[in-house]
């Protein structure tokens, strides 16, 4: 899977255990990547970074 296509953004929200929209709760497949990108970096990046800082 390309890094920083549609499934992989996807597949990181998921392990991060972010399987639905947090504001609208409906099916990530749903959205565009950039929105899922958007949402990777409000919630996985950061969480990425506070543990390294750690």
């Amino acid at each position: 899977m390309h890094k920083y296509s549609k499934g992989w953004f996807v597949k990181q929200l998921r392990d991060h255990g972010i399987l639905v929209h947090p504001q609208y709760k409906s099916h990530l497949g749903s959205y565009k990547e950039s929105e899922l990108r958007s949402l990777y970096y409000r919630y996985v990046a950061i969480e990425t970074l506070d543990s390294e800082q750690k």
